[in-house]
């Protein structure tokens, strides 16, 4: 009997509800974009859908602007792991915002690896910019 493939496809991508890390639920789309306003504790990303492939481990990477650690020196991308809990499954990867706005502005990378292959990626730009000239409908919706 043949081994039935996995299959990997994002399901949405961009600006979501306010999300708990420890909860089961995963967070909820407000807006597709890749152009993320810097505003502080927006939660962007994406999530990804995998069919058939429980059991096996994702290595997922978060490349960030040069954000200075509390000594100064740039911090390292955001990396970790997560199996796969059964065959349809979901995986939320995403950032939020914190103090200060200003060091976190530029290209947020992040990047899904199965088996060393990459399987899904989105490049946010966040950008003050996008803030500025959206302000009044971030409001509107939350932020």
């Amino acid at each position: 009997m043949s081994k039935l493939k996995a299959s990997f496809s994002v399901s949405s991508f961009g600006i979501y509800k306010e999300w708990n890390e420890k909860s089961k639920q995963l967070p909820v789309i407000k807006d597709f974009t890749l152009n993320i306003p810097a505003v502080l504790n927006i939660e962007f990303g994406f999530i990804l859908r995998v069919m058939k492939g429980k059991g096996l481990k994702l290595d997922y990477t978060i490349y960030h602007p040069d954000i200075p650690d509390k000594k100064g020196q740039v911090m390292a991308p955001f990396t970790g792991d997560v199996f796969v809990r059964n065959n349809d499954w979901e995986f939320y990867l995403g950032d939020t915002l914190w103090e200060p706005i200003e060091d976190k502005t530029g290209d947020w990378h992040m990047v899904i690896e199965c088996d060393g292959k990459v399987i899904a990626e989105h490049t946010f730009s966040v950008l003050a910019e996008y803030a500025d000239g959206e302000i009044q409908f971030w409001k509107r919706r939350g932020y």
